[in-house]
């Protein structure tokens, strides 16, 4: 088991602050198929961007990480569940 500083083996954390997330399943991203993403470390703006549109908590929630990942929220709305936990946790860890 894990403790709560340690991250699962499908993340990575990098020295500038962004994760690295290993897909199971893969998403397109400008027509490439691609197993993982790298999702920058949010800023407060990135969280308010994300609320901006008032589409609710789980469309701010994909708009987050598409903003952080510098994919279209499509690429992100068409993940597969298991890959999209797998970016949820690795928001939760950028989120402290």
């Amino acid at each position: 088991m894990n403790n709560d500083n340690e991250l699962p083996d499908y993340l990575t954390e990098n020295p500038d602050g962004s994760m690295n997330v290993a897909l199971v399943r893969g998403v397109l991203a400008g027509g490439d198929k691609r197993m993982g993403l790298t999702l920058r470390e949010p800023a407060v703006s990135d969280m308010l961007a994300a609320e901006a549109g008032g589409k609710g908590a789980a469309m701010s929630e994909v708009t987050l990480i598409a903003n952080l990942a510098e994919v279209p929220p499509e690429t992100i709305q068409n993940a597969k569940m298991r890959d999209y936990s797998r970016l949820q946790e690795a928001l939760g860890f950028l989120n402290g």
